[in-house]
């Protein structure tokens, strides 16, 4: 908004184009979406695609829309396929194939000075950590990630303790029971933001043990993000961070 203003006071764009941008806030109707073209005005970070049910053509409408206004798009969920077609149409695109994320990066982003510290229990806690990771880096965090430290072997934890209390902000990924959420919680005075992963074998209910492990915490300064939502820990600890 404040671009648009400044070039039409200098005399780069017509009335009507101011117009016609304004008509727009603060959503664009495409029919199968109502692009919010006005969240990075509101929180400080525009809308993401979260692409398992949408179509290519939707995904990249949706995409032109958020590219348009000037801010970086992320592309969660996506598949190589999604990351192909973006690719075509917009040569920056970046596909983080672990994080099954895609990253079109615009503008200035404010670098954050604390950091970020994503924990994983086990190796295969890293997709989910992955996209946390990218998440936060994109929104201007320094972000650390620490792998395999989950409770079956806690000596692995205490390794590395020195490095929860320099984080701002503690990112817990973890599947099987999510017991490591309320160890690091106890261990750290920093806050905790923990994710349950659909890890685990079947008692585990794709994620619904570790889930209710974590909201079950006794330790102080834990919150719990649904299943499987690396975006969403990584954006609220960037949120922290900032």
């Amino acid at each position: 908004m404040k671009k648009l203003l400044r070039e039409y006071k200098a005399g780069k764009v017509s009335l009507a184009k101011v117009l016609a941008s304004l008509q727009r806030l603060p959503y664009e109707d495409l029919g199968f979406a109502r692009v919010d073209t006005h969240r990075s005005v509101r929180k400080g970070w525009p809308e993401a695609v979260f692409c398992p049910g949408k179509s290519t053509a939707q995904i990249l409408g949706i995409v032109e829309v958020l590219y348009r206004q000037g801010v970086s798009v992320l592309l969660t969920k996506a598949s190589r396929r999604v990351f192909a077609a973006v690719k075509k149409r917009y040569p920056s695109a970046e596909y983080f194939e672990r994080a099954r994320m895609v990253v079109l990066r615009q503008g200035v982003v404010r670098r954050k000075r604390g950091k970020v510290l994503v924990v994983t229990a086990g190796t295969s806690d890293l997709p989910v950590a992955e996209e946390a990771v990218v998440t936060a880096r994109v929104m201007g965090s320094p972000v650390e990630l620490v792998c395999d430290v989950g409770v079956a072997g806690v000596h692995r934890l205490l390794a590395v303790r020195e490095k929860l209390e320099k984080a701002s902000v503690v990112v817990v990924v973890a599947g099987m029971e999510g017991a490591l959420a309320s160890i690091i919680g106890g261990l750290t005075s920093r806050p905790v933001i923990a994710v349950p992963t659909s890890v685990g074998y079947g008692a585990s209910f794709g994620g619904v043990a570790p889930l209710l492990t974590m909201l079950n915490c006794c330790a102080e300064g834990v919150v719990v993000v649904n299943i499987d939502n690396g975006y969403g820990a990584g954006y609220f600890a960037s949120l922290i961070n900032r």
